[in-house]
């Protein structure tokens, strides 16, 4: 049998599991990645190219098993132009917000206006326990 694919959710460091708690408590319902590195892996946890329809599953970056989602939407939008689903669905009060926080924690992107990424809405299935 074919392996789901995978996903981790980077924190300040290895024992931040913060994004991870914000999915298990419905909070957390999209991501954004840069559209460069979308479809690459990063390492053996994190597949990258996640699809509509797409079951992952979501490892913590002690790579444990912590749930199971499913890819809703996914679509490029540039960093200047964030709509308010993603934002929202990124736990962000604004996308003057979202983009303060992206900002902070990729400090080696370009994060201008027309930066590209890949936004990926997804709902949880599964906790694993």
């Amino acid at each position: 049998m074919e392996r789901l694919k995978r996903m981790q959710f980077w924190g300040e460091d290895e024992n931040d599991d913060g994004l991870i708690m914000e999915i298990l408590g419905g909070i957390k319902t999209a991501t954004v990645g840069s559209a460069e590195k979308y479809y690459q892996a990063e390492g053996d946890f994190d597949d990258g190219g996640w699809e509509t329809g797409d079951l992952v599953e979501v490892y913590d970056l002690k790579q444990r098993l912590r749930c199971r989602i499913r890819i809703t939407e996914v679509y490029p939008v540039k960093f200047g132009e964030i709509p308010e689903k993603l934002w929202k669905g990124e736990a962000c009060r604004s996308a003057s917000h979202f983009q303060e926080v992206h900002r902070a924690c990729w400090p080696d992107y370009p994060l201008t206006d027309e930066f590209k990424l890949v936004a990926t809405h997804f709902e949880l299935v599964e906790i694993i326990e």
